[in-house]
């Protein structure tokens, strides 16, 4: 299944959280974790402009808290607007 974004919006897989530890060793749970903020673009709006700046495989920051969560075929995604893009990792 393929999604396709309208307008300015662009479709994410957000990177995997690792397994995290505080300092004296006790292993903290998903819900405790911050929230990937960085993702790699697997699809991107029908905008001409954004397709010019922001390619499928880049690597993007995005801001904290937005987004809407999809999940297709057991990976979740996320279809964050232009304007939530902080910046793109080369």
């Amino acid at each position: 299944m393929q999604i396709k974004p309208f307008e300015d919006r662009v479709l994410i897989e957000p990177e995997e959280v690792a397994e995290s530890k505080s300092k004296s060793g006790i292993i903290l749970p998903d819900t405790a974790k911050e929230k990937p903020r960085r993702g790699k673009v697997v699809e991107v709006g029908t905008d001409e402009e954004l397709a010019e700046k922001i390619k499928i495989g880049d690597t993007v920051v995005y801001a904290k808290f937005t987004g809407d969560e999809i999940e297709l075929e057991d990976k979740k995604y996320l279809i964050i607007s232009r304007s939530d893009i902080l910046a793109v990792i080369k």
